[in-house]
């Protein structure tokens, strides 16, 4: 029934109950038998295979079958065997306590022979069964993580290539989301973890919350080349125009959520598109938001995608230093950008350096 034969350990202090044992079980299995605790454990010890039954009687000296259970149950290695207790105790109660401790049956003494092979057969039947569903589950496990994996790949390498379009239509600003994602990654590293903004960011998925930052300038993808590509300083109207791209960035983004229900990551994708160009005193846009009115997303988001944006070369300027950038958000405080996050992030610029 089961392939190589089952080894079985019966302890009992009696011989006569050991031999009896031996001569009912000898025929289909492997039959250790043993007098004592002791000697199980020696036998335990020695052995390169385990039991796959444990037969073991409760009145002993030295140790009782319930102590020597105990032992057993607290190792890793034969917490999982299978223990029938013998006995000669009839009564509930003994039985309850030994069921409670972890043994699979129990039996009384003096047993029949046809009835303890019966009784062994159906619990390596089920140890069987369970060996067998732990493997099965286990593979699902597997084959779920690979799939989840490639999925997450998946959806890396479709962001990159996003992220790597508007770079393309936007080449001058080549690097600017490698940038701005280890930007905020350094500002989240710097929030203190009894700080309102941890209670609020402890159940975003990070790695998850970083990647969708790669999409918070998707909306470029719309701004016509002669603006987006414009050497020089933008007209009022083209300036409006260009102000379009985090609005249409989150409609497009919300257009995906359409089609992927439950997304975490789209969410975040859409919030930071629609709302890192807010302002903490109301004046951003696209929304005109002010103060916790902006999510979180957006208050972090802004801050790497400004100080990029001052240190870096464009057609129309010359890259600031980090030092005259971090004092432009200094002075933004409380004006454009939130005052608690600015000192985060003022720190989190002195702990790493330039970006």
């Amino acid at each position: 029934m089961f392939g190589k034969r089952k080894i079985i350990a019966v302890v009992d202090d009696s011989t006569i109950i050991l031999k009896a044992a031996r001569n009912a079980l000898m025929d289909e299995y492997d039959v250790f038998t043993l007098p004592s605790g002791a000697k199980l454990f020696h036998m335990l010890a020695q052995s390169p295979a385990l039991p796959d039954l444990i037969l073991l009687d409760i009145v002993m000296p030295e140790q009782n079958g319930y102590e020597i259970l105990q032992v057993l149950k607290k190792d890793k290695k034969t917490a999982d065997i299978p223990v029938i207790f013998l006995t000669a105790q009839a009564d509930k109660e003994s039985e309850l306590v030994g069921l409670s401790m972890g043994a699979v049956d129990y039996m009384s003494k003096p047993f029949t022979p046809h009835l303890l092979k019966k009784r062994l057969s159906i619990h390596l039947l089920l140890e069987q069964q369970k060996k067998d569903l732990k493997e099965m589950n286990d593979g699902l496990n597997a084959l779920v993580r690979k799939k989840t994996e490639t999925i997450s790949n998946l959806q890396a390498a479709v962001v990159r290539m996003m992220g790597d379009l508007v770079e393309y239509r936007d080449y001058t600003t080549g690097g600017h989301i490698s940038r701005t994602t280890r930007l905020l990654s350094a500002l989240i590293d710097s929030i203190p973890t009894d700080s309102a903004y941890a209670e609020t960011m402890i159940q975003w998925d990070m790695p998850m919350f970083l990647q969708s930052s790669q999409l918070h300038d998707i909306g470029k993808i719309s701004i016509p080349d002669v603006i987006l590509l414009k050497p020089g300083p933008l007209s009022t109207d083209e300036r409006e125009e260009m102000k379009k791209h985090a609005e249409v960035g989150a409609h497009m983004i919300a257009q995906l959520q359409e089609q992927v229900e439950g997304s975490d990551f789209l969410e975040h994708a859409k919030i930071m598109a629609a709302t890192h160009h807010e302002c903490w005193n109301g004046k951003g846009y696209p929304l005109g938001l002010a103060k916790e009115e902006i999510p979180l997303q957006g208050r972090m988001m802004a801050f790497a995608d400004v100080y990029d944006a001052l240190i870096s070369k464009r057609p129309y300027k010359e890259p600031f230093s980090s030092e005259h950038a971090l004092d432009i958000i200094r002075q933004q405080k409380g004006k454009q950008f939130d005052p608690d996050l600015t000192d985060i992030f003022l720190h989190a610029m002195e702990c790493t350096g330039p970006q």
